[in-house]
């Protein structure tokens, strides 16, 4: 589990450890570590009182970075992995497992090893984590963006493992898992040494305060999200029904068997964040799930209300008017967005303070009717409604207010003064008659497993890499197209099954973290509070806010600008289109933030972004470190609010340079969802394909953008029970433009792909113009070009339900599959030989585990509980089967024992403290006896012992 609270808020040890590609690596990390453990943290009724000076810092922090480092270009790949490991001791004579609390002391142990021998090329560096049993490891040097450093992935996990098994007692071990299966459920017993559960951070029923890391900082961030929030957490997870599950013999049968609620031709749905309600109505321990065989069982809460945005028919009732221009703020109006026009759907919410505005998802304002009120411009319609006018034509524009038809100077001046002639065409019917009418939704109640701490969820581990870009546009496009895939990745990745000593009907950790840190009050929550408004919180602590600080993202920001030099046949002020057709789900903003960033000059789907990321106010204020920062130079009170949102990606900028002999580190982009596996050759297989996976997408131009709401949609199946093999996830149909057809609605769909797929080999493909005459994008379509852009596309039409098969390895002729595009463009690049033929095994495993050939690590642990001897059908995981449980999954991960459902025909080699450093050449001379006793190893002769 990822924990990015450090001093300088950096958010992760990436930022100046990972990119400090020279031998400075070591200083970067003595000072990094050095500054975590300067300062006090203020309380939370002190800090209180800056929290509104650091948010507003915060953002001129930001805004100074920008422009700082808005321009810097032509920077390489270096990107580089985390791996968390949790310590454990075995009590053999009890068959139990503990935590083990020693993670700092063998963290500062590894450390020196590391310092003692930095003059080799391979090394780790070794970082604290929220637990005091974890401990969170990176390769010393980034990877480079050439083939062969594909292949240093492995190399290093490994030195990883086998350097952590060099300073743990006999009795420890730290197998790479994703939770402590009984963490929660062991009482006193559950550490060594012994904590009581409790405490005043915590105030936990389950764990005790002694857990944490020892660091101040980690235990007033779990003191702070409690105190803001206002209770304790509340994470509720549906439990696992087996035969004789105790908690499931007073509900009715209908609710459903092993294969859940659902049955088993779907899959069952846990909507983590939003059970407020059901507690209120079923208290902690059940909660209510949903089914994935109805799409619209994802987009409401288990109220019933809906929490997608609202949809809007945009038309202009007067004679020519054709639609309206964008507004950057109410009022203010931007000239050169050439649409909405009448038939489009625009998608967005009404502003509060500024009633008869509504506010897009790509930033901009449209104005819900005239200034006199006469004409109506927008009109509530359907979620499920889509425009009538698709076609990507571009219209002129004469008037500021709307676009022009044919009417002269004299009807442009009276519309500007509200003295319109009305179209004697009769008015749109009323909205409200026209919003579809969603039926309530049969409750469907799960027994939960309840936990109340942070530590359940920042006390998981996971993998994640970070990339860095050649620009500022590569790594907002990337940040876009890496959303799309998180929950993807976690499903085929999936390895959380047990909780607090039970099995859950859930695969992974990502809504338990969700749950753990979401510190939102009730009124953010969407319920009656009595104490609101909070006067010192973000937005007076009653902005509604749809999710969790850990959750997926809100809005892309990818702002398409690199769709400039391509051949489009519409404007290039189109390109917000597609953002405003995919960003369909609510993004509360900061308005006065949002109006700071745009008069600052940035764009409106970056400050869209920051502006969302500060309606949460910072968790941790040090004291001596508020006004005393320089907002120019420095950055921490940016960082303190970035780096506790936790998405699924996240977008890095550059950080501060403090001195000359710092690390020159670019644009970044963090992928943050996957899980952890139990070998070093899992782990690497994913790290590498992700890493293939940003090349194929920048290399051939594609395309991944879908509905918000779908990627949503997709997080919460991803939780689902063996979601991998059984499930279905929305995924764009054409990752390249159509040649032909339009956009999904058509009879005819032609793309690159689909001749690719129908075309014979020696068929020649036909050059454009600027192919012909030798341009730089030699075989490169125009239509590729212009992928990014996406124009045209209908968010209705533009995706599709697929197995993770499907997605994986193709489906039809027209969607070629992911892992067929990795081979093309390792076929195009001309990997060579040593490269790819590991690549090729990686790629091969995880094609397997897609069509289901085999199981993801959740399934499998599963699958081991249910089948120990001990266990009595009831969902418990006892102290014994979680004993036998870790010590296999160690011995797994050490390659001494082989899981063919796991790992297929693929072998673990042995992994051991031996070798984990490298041995000097010595030269020292040796003693006389020494030599002796050495040479007696190796004879038997007497004489060698001088008598």
């Amino acid at each position: 589990m990822p924990f990015e609270h450090r001093k300088r808020f950096v958010d992760s040890f990436t930022v100046l450890l990972l990119f400090a590609a020279t031998p400075l690596f070591s200083s970067a990390f003595t000072l990094k570590m050095g500054l975590l453990k300067v300062g006090v943290p203020q309380p939370w009724e002190k800090s209180k009182k800056n929290l509104n000076y650091v948010r507003q810092a915060g953002v001129r922090q930001f805004i100074s970075t920008y422009n700082r480092v808005k321009d810097l270009k032509g920077d390489e790949l270096l990107w580089g992995d985390e791996i968390e490991y949790g310590i454990f001791v075995l009590d053999e004579q009890n068959k139990k497992i503990r935590l083990s609390l020693r993670a700092k002391e063998i963290m500062d142990e590894l450390n020196e090893k590391e310092a003692a021998s930095s003059e080799t090329m391979e090394g780790c560096n070794w970082v604290p984590e929220y637990g005091a049993w974890m401990v969170e490891a990176t390769p010393s040097r980034p990877y480079t963006g050439y083939t062969n450093d594909l292949l240093r992935v492995e190399r290093n996990m490994r030195l990883r493992r086998r350097r952590i098994l060099t300073v743990l007692h006999e009795n420890e071990i730290a197998p790479t898992v994703a939770a402590f299966p009984r963490l929660g459920a062991m009482g006193d017993d559950g550490t060594v040494p012994p904590t009581p559960v409790g405490g005043d951070r915590t105030m936990s029923d389950y764990i005790g305060d002694g857990i944490i890391n020892p660091h101040p900082r980690f235990g007033t961030l779990t003191a702070n999200i409690r105190q803001r929030r206002g209770e304790k957490v509340n994470i509720r997870v549906p439990l696992f029904r087996d035969v004789n599950t105790p908690e499931y013999k007073d509900l009715e049968a209908s609710h459903g068997g092993v294969d859940g609620c659902c049955g088993s031709d779907s899959q069952q749905l846990w909507r983590y964040g939003k059970g407020d309600i059901s507690q209120e109505k079923h208290g902690k321990d059940y909660v209510v799930v949903g089914c994935s065989t109805s799409s619209r069982d994802e987009q409401f809460q288990d109220s019933g209300n809906p929490i997608t945005l609202q949809k809007w028919l945009v038309d202009v009732n007067c004679v020519g008017c054709r639609g309206l221009f964008y507004r950057s703020s109410p009022g203010v109006i931007v000239p050169d967005a050439d649409w909405p026009r009448n038939g489009d759907i625009v998608v967005g919410s009404e502003i509060p303070d500024v009633p008869g505005w509504i506010r897009l998802q790509n930033g901009y304002y449209l104005p819900m009717a005239s200034d006199d009120g006469k004409i109506p411009f927008l009109h509530k319609v359907s979620t499920r409604a889509t425009p009538s006018n698709t076609e990507m034509k571009r219209i002129g524009s004469g008037t500021p207010l709307f676009r022009r038809g044919s009417f002269d100077e004299a009807t442009l001046t009276s519309l500007q003064e509200g003295n319109v002639a009305i179209l004697s065409s009769p008015p749109m019917e009323d909205s409200t008659e026209v919003i579809e009418e969603i039926e309530e939704e049969m409750e469907t109640v799960r027994a939960a497993i309840h936990m109340d701490a942070m530590a359940f969820g920042m006390g998981c581990c996971c993998l994640q890499i970070t990339f860095q870009a050649k620009d500022m546009d590569e790594s907002r496009f990337m940040y876009d197209q890496l959303a799309v895939m998180a929950p993807i990745m976690m499903a085929l990745t999936a390895s959380t099954p047990i909780m607090k000593g039970r099995i859950a009907d859930t695969d992974a950790r990502w809504g338990i973290i969700s749950e753990s840190v979401d510190d939102r009050t009730l009124a953010e929550r969407g319920r009656p509070d009595a104490s609101a408004p909070y006067d010192e919180l973000a937005g007076k602590g009653q902005r509604r806010i749809y999710k969790s600080r850990y959750d997926s993202i809100s809005t892309y920001i990818y702002q398409g600008s690199t769709c400039e030099n391509a051949n489009l046949s519409v404007k290039n002020d189109l390109a917000n289109r597609v953002l405003n057709s995919y960003n369909d789900i609510p993004v509360p903003i900061d308005e006065n933030v949002y109006k700071e960033l745009r008069d600052a000059g940035i764009d409106p789907a970056l400050s869209q972004h920051v502006a969302h990321l500060y309606i949460r106010d910072p968790l941790v204020i040090f004291d001596g470190a508020v006004e005393e920062l320089d907002d120019e130079t420095q950055t921490e009170h940016f960082e303190s609010i970035q780096s506790t949102n936790w998405q699924t990606v996240r977008w890095k900028p550059p950080p501060p340079r403090n001195s000359p002999n710092d690390p020159h580190i670019g644009w970044r982009t963090e992928f943050r969802s996957m899980e952890m596996q139990l070998t070093d050759f899992e782990n690497a297989a994913f790290t590498a394909f992700i890493v293939l996976l940003t090349r194929v997408i920048l290399t051939f131009d594609l395309n991944l953008y879908i509905p918000l709401s779908r990627v949503d949609c997709n997080m919460q199946r991803a939780h689902s029970r063996n979601a991998a093999a059984k499930g279905k996830f929305f995924f764009r149909r054409h990752l390249a433009p159509l040649e032909e057809g339009d956009d999904g609605f058509g009879v005819v769909y032609s793309s690159m792909f689909s001749r690719a797929a129908n075309e014979n080999e020696d068929t020649p493909t036909p050059l454009s113009s600027n192919e012909v005459n030798g341009g730089m994008d030699s075989e490169v379509s125009e239509h590729r070009r212009a992928a990014p852009c996406a124009p045209g596309s209908d968010e209705e039409n533009s995706y599709e339900e697929m197995t993770m098969a499907q997605i994986m390895t193709g489906k039809g002729d027209y969607f070629p599959g992911l892992i067929p595009l990795v081979n093309a463009y390792l076929d195009y690049i001309n990997c060579d030989t040593i490269t790819r033929e590991r690549l090729n095994i990686y790629l091969d495993f995880i094609e397997k585990r897609a069509v289901g050939d085999l199981i993801t690590p959740a399934t499998w642990m599963r699958n081991y509980v249910r089948s120990h001897p001990t266990y009595k059908g009831d969902s418990v995981v006892t102290d014994e089967i979680a004993y036998d449980l870790m010590q296999t999954c160690d011995n797994i991960g050490k390659g001494k024992l082989h899981v063919p459902e796991l790992l297929g025909d693929v072998l673990i080699k042995p992994i051991s403290p031996d070798g984990a450093y490298d041995i000097k050449l010595d030269s020292k001379r040796v003693q006389n006896d020494q030599i002796l006793q050495l040479l007696r190893r190796y004879t038997g002769r007497k004489s060698f012992s001088g008598k």
